[in-house]
Formats: structure tokens, C-alpha cells, sequence
């Protein structure tokens, strides 16, 4: 959610649509429910019995919109955590490694896996952005580089093909997962809108890493940015 919606759903004015009322008999603990629609001027109309499916839905919209926060053992790469509604923020890394990776045929690259420096995450509520640095692990003065990835521009992903849905059971780790997951699993298809993320063509970069490990004097610098930078 951006810092304008956010604002203006602050100061909206909410308006009463529907009530619904409970009624039981003296010494019964049974309840029956009854929804009332409320019209422009605050007047309530017909009653209806409340049907199970109305509850369902109800229940369902309120658990998307309320049982998202994540809870549970915090992951060891888990840098920056802020889950307030409407300020969701997760940064997290992965060391260096081999990742398989997936490619339109147009590149002609093999879906394969490939050596890649360290890559680290900031996803926000539908937002991932990505960088590189050349350390095993980061610290606060970790250097930021352009991910040498394709489907990026700058720091901010297309998410793309992967249909990925989010976990039911939304533990710190199983967030991380869905975002690297939405991720990896698309297709990497085109240049961002910089063009080449690194000093070479991307191409011929990524070709080079599937049996050597990655160049990292390839990696191109963002603006001077240190992690730092974004854990706040």
C-alpha cells in the first residue's frame, strides 16, 4: 500500500453499511443472527436470518485482512522486520550460492543452476526489490550492487509468470520462502529498464557463472548505497 492510499484511507469517513444482531432466548445459550442493511441516512432495513455461507465469506475476508502478520522463531537471515499494517517491511539475505534459474527461450540461456554473490531481499506488502554484495555475510556497511539478474531495474522487481500463493501458516520463514519463491520460480525474461545490470553483457555474465564461480568484479555500484541505507 502506498504512503497516498494509506493517507487517505486515514482520513476517510467510514460509513455504516450492515449490522448484525444476535438474539437468544432467556436461559439459552443458542443465538440466532440477524443482518440488517443501513441505508445513506443511517436508517436499518428489512431484517434477514444470516445464512452459513455469509459467515464463511466473512470469516475468510477477515482472516486475509487480519492473519497476515507473521509470527514464530526469527530466521538467522532475517536482517529488518516491521510487520505494522500498512508498514510492512522484511529484509533478509541468501550467501553466496548456486540457484537454479529459469529462462524464456528467446535468451538462450539453459535452465540450469548457476553461481550467484550474495543476494539480498526487501519485500514489502507487493513490492520486492533485490541487491548483490560481495561479502559471505552482511553487515550495516555492506556495500549495495545492481542484482546481475535479469526482470530487474535498479533494486525493483517485475514479478512475473510464478503463481505462488501465500502460506496459510504465515511464520517468518514460510514469508521468506513465499517471496524467494515468487521470485526464483518466474521465468527471467528481459533487461530492466537500466539496461545491463553489470559491466558485461548480462548474457554472457550469467553463462559464465554455471560452472565458475561468480565474477564479482562484474557487480555495478547503486548510488554509493549501503545496507544501512535501507534498514529503516
Amino acid at each position: 500500500m502506498g504512503k497516498n492510499e494509506l493517507t487517505n484511507m486515514i482520513h476517510a469517513t467510514l460509513c455504516p453499511r450492515a449490522v448484525l444482531i444476535a438474539y437468544t432466548y432467556e436461559g439459552d445459550k443458542k443465538y440466532f443472527l440477524e443482518q440488517r442493511s443501513i441505508d445513506g441516512k443511517g436508517k436499518m432495513g428489512e431484517g434477514h436470518p444470516v445464512t452459513v455461507e455469509f459467515m464463511n465469506e466473512l470469516v475468510r475476508n477477515y482472516s486475509e485482512t487480519h492473519g497476515s502478520t507473521p509470527y514464530g522463531r526469527l530466521p538467522s537471515n532475517l536482517l529488518y522486520a516491521d510487520s505494522r499494517k500498512g508498514s510492512e517491511k522484511y529484509i533478509w539475505y541468501n550467501p553466496p550460492q548456486k540457484r537454479m534459474m529459469y529462462f524464456v527461450s528467446g535468451l538462450e540461456i539453459e535452465n540450469a543452476e548457476y553461481n550467484l554473490p550474495g543476494i539480498i531481499y526487501e519485500a514489502r506488502e507487493s513490492q520486492l526489490d533485490v541487491y548483490a554484495y560481495k561479502d559471505d555475510r552482511p553487515d550495516r556497511e555492506t556495500d549495495l550492487y545492481a542484482a546481475p539478474l535479469f526482470n530487474v531495474t535498479g533494486s525493483s522487481v517485475c514479478l512475473g509468470s510464478a503463481r505462488i500463493e501465500k502460506p496459510r501458516d504465515m511464520t517468518y520463514l514460510n514469508l521468506l520462502e513465499y517471496w524467494e519463491r515468487k521470485f526464483w520460480l518466474t521465468e527471467f525474461s528481459h533487461l530492466g529498464g537500466h539496461g545491463n545490470p553489470t559491466r558485461s553483457n548480462l548474457v554472457l555474465v550469467t553463462k559464465a557463472a554455471r560452472d565458475k564461480p561468480f565474477d564479482l568484479g562484474e557487480l555495478k555500484s547503486l548510488r554509493n548505497l549501503k545496507l544501512k541505507d535501507i534498514l529503516k
